[in-house]
């Protein structure tokens, strides 16, 4: 066997473990935004954001099951996706859709986890907030709305959370005139606290930071930074626009969990020097995951 061959099938086996990853979260994912309605919301007539909210309203008004509501009208922002944006984050999309569609359907004969109305508003927002950001992480959507907004979002001059937001505004109002006013703005609660979770469950607990640190005493606290927390450093050369004097700057990268012991560190050994920290959407390469703290 050559070489060529040797790595083409190393590939492949990659991809399948790719793919058998992807599909498992977003079952998982999908799983988990089903309890969310069907065992905390639905029971409650709380309901939730885009497609999935009018779903819940038709279900309610028609006495049809949701799974068939939810199915049919993600349907066709399916075919949107799927010559839009592409063949892997569609057919991810229609793999979540069905799992969420079936799971509804034989979690409807469960009763309600809880008929406290608050704890069933804050735990299923919590629950289908992890479902949704799951399946958003490993590159498929639940829902048609995100979809129709990345759409809009190429046309028009909003973020794709503005347009998701406004489309919600109707939806959640709608709440109102369906059940009543009081599960209206429940159910606007229940969509704050899914959509927090949702930005958790996608950046994650460890979420990376920039940080840029300018001081008289650089080579000390870079020392530190790379004893104490693991992190490699990197010193760039710089100049004080104001005094003109030459100025080491260390550039590092950590997580939300190391931000108080970064602080903690530069406040040791120089409580005068300049900290400034930024939020980094990705980080890759490097040895930035291999950490040795002491």
């Amino acid at each position: 066997m050559t070489e060529f061959s040797k790595a083409r099938m190393q590939h492949q086996r990659l991809s399948k473990a790719k793919i058998i990853k992807r599909a498992t979260a977003i079952f998982i994912g999908a799983v988990l935004m089903a309890v969310g309605l069907e065992i905390f919301l639905v029971p409650n007539k709380v309901i939730d954001g885009g497609i999935t909210g009018i779903s819940i309203m038709l279900s309610h008004i028609t006495g049809f099951r949701l799974g068939i509501f939810i199915f049919l009208l993600n349907l066709p922002f399916f075919f949107l996706g799927y010559k839009q944006i592409g063949k892997t984050f569609a057919i991810s999309t229609l793999f979540g859709i069905i799992v969420l569609s079936i799971f509804t359907s034989l979690f409807h004969p469960v009763p309600a986890f809880t008929e406290d109305i608050l704890l069933a508003t804050i735990f299923g927002g919590m629950i289908l907030g992890m479902g949704v950001g799951l399946v958003i992480r490993y590159g498929g959507a639940l829902d048609g709305t995100e979809i129709l907004a990345i759409l809009i979002n190429k046309k028009l001059p909003f973020s794709v959370g503005e347009i998701i937001m406004f489309f919600n505004i109707f939806i959640l109002g709608a709440a109102g005139f369906v059940f009543t006013w009081d599960r209206a703005m429940y159910s606007i609660l229940a969509y704050v606290i899914a959509f927090k979770t949702i930005d958790v469950v996608i950046k994650g607990l460890d979420e990376s930071k920039s940080a840029w640190i300018i001081s008289d005493r650089s080579e000390i606290i870079g020392d530190a930074i790379m004893n104490r927390l693991g992190r490699g450093v990197t010193y760039l050369s710089g100049e004080g626009a104001f005094s003109g004097n030459d100025k080491k700057v260390i550039f590092c990268v950590i997580t939300r969990l190391e931000e108080a012991k970064l602080k903690e560190i530069v406040a040791e050994n120089d409580p005068s020097a300049f900290l400034a920290l930024a939020d980094m959407a990705e980080v890759r390469g490097g040895r930035f995951k291999k950490r040795d703290i002491h």
